[in-house]
């Protein structure tokens, strides 16, 4: 199946979820036989033809100007990630040869490692394609899961967040998050759709999960630089931080995740604790135990 065609089952989801009161289309005329707008009514307030709307949304091969792609996402209601991920999936044709690199490993540059150590005191973690867990501290590892334990196929941030028992107990409001995970990753796909391991990762994920099912049909993409996550750990009980995605200028694929509680909250009593707690395990997911399979994530 060509990308184009996932452009088009993009347009027909976000399509269905407007109605035409928030679209702003006017009177609804008939009965409605399917949720959302009609195609005619998009190509409406796109200011383009129905024909023409129909074969964009069919994913024929035609090559829309980028004013014509604008005026869709207005129309649509697009935001900003579900924009780009629009033009992802247009440009990035999954017909196309292999892309470079797309499997190959990836790696962590020594002086961010030695960063990971120096901010000790609060979780930290570097996320590579897919939400691969290359790298992290200490305390990230303590927090969530010991990522450098576990088999290299599921050192993945996302695969764990959802099919994890783990990770239903931690996240207290683990839907919204699985969710954000499972948009996160379809921008992933969008922008690298011939990677064998995110479509494998896909799979895995939809075979197991309802919710994901469920959230990939819907085309859902997110993406998020910041945010506030709350958390009921076993050990030390609720936790309320603040997270940054910091995207690193060296490698555009990885993301600097940290962690971090208001001085003098609860939370912050709650993370000194935790980091007083058990053994300290290995920094690096390519350091895994005796028996582990060794390598990189992904």
């Amino acid at each position: 199946m060509g990308q184009s065609a996932e452009f088009g089952k993009f347009l027909k989801a976000m399509r269905s979820r407007l109605s035409p009161e928030v679209a702003g289309t006017g009177p609804s005329t008939g009965a409605r036989r399917v949720p959302g707008l009609r195609r005619e009514e998009v190509a409406r307030l796109a200011g383009v033809s129905t024909d023409y709307y129909v074969r964009l949304e069919q994913g024929r091969n035609i090559h829309p100007s980028r004013t014509v792609l604008d005026a869709v996402a207005r129309a649509l209601r697009l935001d900003s990630s579900e924009h780009a991920h629009m033009m992802d999936l247009l440009e990035n044709c999954a017909s196309s040869p292999r892309e470079p690199g797309a499997s190959a490993t990836q790696g962590v540059r020594p002086a961010l490692r030695q960063l990971l150590d120096a901010v000790g005191d609060v979780p930290a973690m570097v996320l590579g394609r897919r939400s691969d867990v290359l790298a992290g501290n200490r305390l990230a590892f303590l927090l969530f899961a010991d990522f450098p334990a576990l088999p290299a196929a599921e050192r993945n941030l996302t695969r764990w967040t959802i099919l994890d028992s783990a990770a239903r107990e931690l996240f207290r409001d683990w839907k919204t998050v699985a969710a954000e995970a499972a948009g996160s990753l379809r921008l992933d796909v969008g922008r690298h759709p011939n990677d064998p391991q995110a479509n494998h990762l896909v799979g895995e994920l939809a075979v197991h999960s309802e919710h994901f099912r469920q959230w990939w049909a819907g085309h859902r993409v997110a993406t998020r630089s910041a945010g506030t996550v709350r958390l009921h750990h076993p050990a030390v009980g609720d936790l309320e931080l603040n997270f940054e995605n910091l995207v690193l200028p060296e490698d555009a694929d990885q993301t600097l995740r940290v962690y971090s509680a208001r001085p003098g909250s609860p939370s912050s009593d709650a993370l000194a604790l935790l980091g007083s707690l058990g053994a300290a395990p290995d920094v690096t997911p390519e350091r895994a135990p005796a028996g582990a399979e060794s390598g990189d994530a992904g």
